[in-house]
């Protein structure tokens, strides 16, 4: 299937006047294929376990929607494997409630117009409340779509696993799916299936992740959803996303920045040479939060003191989580203190603390 609208068909002669087709009138022109800025959203099978690369489906699936003409941007927090844009919504272990835990902070932020969503294996692997998964699925999409309201939500079933644990639910959880995604569309929403039945055992790497060959098997049936959403007029131009960016130090050459890029609860929050990066880009959000990778700046313990160091942890709306602009700078009135660099220091990877609020260089901070 292509992404391409069916072209009219001309006109015919028209018998009574004798009259060839005008050649003016010519037939309508095929829609370009659309723009897609697509979130792979999921667990380690998104993120690319088992892959020979760590590419999982995404670059199979980016090499397929770019020959068929689609202008392409992967989006997300993570970043894994060969391909040119590796960015994913990947967690490895991860089960249905903590995908949603940062659901709301990385739709917000990159506004996908194509989500492939491939979740609960891990639910059911890890045998968490798992005759209620599916309800946990149902609550997702349904999260996912008024984050995204403007977004296509491409639901894969679960793939077939060796797992002694999770293959026996597998076949209920997958038979929930179809009625889920049906109860969407009647709502209006753009959510379809995508059933990955087409994997058998011999695509597996090991008891839960498939191997190269599974992994196209998966990008296929992705790409064959994303068409026929194409096909049927669901996906619209990307909606511009709500800003973000840089936080800059008054320390020259210095930003605000994630240790390592990662997306790990108690990372710390650090200065480090400004370089563009994703552990660089931060959102200034409506409820006071500074967040990045889908986490919020946060301080270590809900500390008060002077020195108390700063970090990025899961959103939760404590007070420790909260920033106000203030004095060129960023305050946390739960402590009264402000972001501070300590010592003004110029070394790439010191971490932030809040103190006494000075006006000085190293409390100096841009907004995103």
């Amino acid at each position: 299937m292509t992404a391409a609208l069916s072209i009219g068909a001309a006109l015919p002669a028209t018998a009574a006047t004798n009259q060839a087709p005008a050649t003016a009138r010519q037939a309508p022109a095929a829609a370009a294929p659309a723009s897609l800025r697509v979130m792979p959203l999921g667990d380690s099978i998104t993120w690319g376990i088992g892959s020979s690369t760590g590419n999982s489906y995404r670059s199979d699936l980016w090499n397929e929607l770019s020959s068929e003409g689609h202008a392409l941007d992967f989006v997300g927090t993570q970043r894994n494997g060969t391909m040119s844009d590796p960015d994913n919504e990947g967690h490895s272990g991860w089960r249905i409630d903590q995908i949603a835990g940062i659901a709301d902070s990385v739709l917000a932020h990159y506004r996908p117009n194509v989500i492939t969503l491939e979740i609960g294996t891990n639910d059911l692997n890890q045998n968490y409340q798992v005759s209620t998964a599916t309800d946990r699925l149902h609550a997702l999409i349904d999260q996912v779509t008024a984050d995204a309201p403007d977004a296509t939500v491409l639901v894969g079933t679960l793939i077939v696993s060796t797992n002694p644990t999770e293959e026996p639910n597998r076949p209920a959880f997958n038979q929930a799916i179809p009625a889920i995604v049906q109860a969407e569309q009647a709502a209006g929403k753009h959510v379809r299936l995508v059933d990955m039945s087409a994997l058998t055992t011999a695509d597996l790497s090991d008891q839960l992740h498939p191997n190269d060959g599974g992994y196209q098997k998966m990008a296929d049936a992705f790409n064959t959803g994303i068409q026929e959403a194409d096909d049927a007029g669901w996906i619209k131009a990307p909606v511009a996303t709500s800003g973000g960016g840089a936080v800059h130090s008054g320390i020259s050459g210095k930003c605000l920045d994630v240790n390592g890029g990662n997306t790990a609860s108690g990372t710390a929050a650090q200065i480090w040479s400004c370089n563009n990066t994703s552990a660089q880009t931060w959102t200034a959000s409506s409820d006071g939060t500074l967040r990045a990778l889908g986490k919020c700046l946060d301080v270590t313990g809900a500390g008060t003191a002077n020195g108390s160091k700063v970090e990025i942890w899961d959103c939760n709306g404590g007070g420790n989580q909260q920033w106000q602009p203030y004095n060129g700078g960023f305050r946390n009135p739960a402590s009264g203190r402000c972001l501070d660099d300590p010592a003004s220091s110029t070394t790439d990877g010191t971490q932030l603390v809040i103190w006494d609020c000075n006006g000085g260089a190293n409390q100096q901070w841009s907004t995103p």
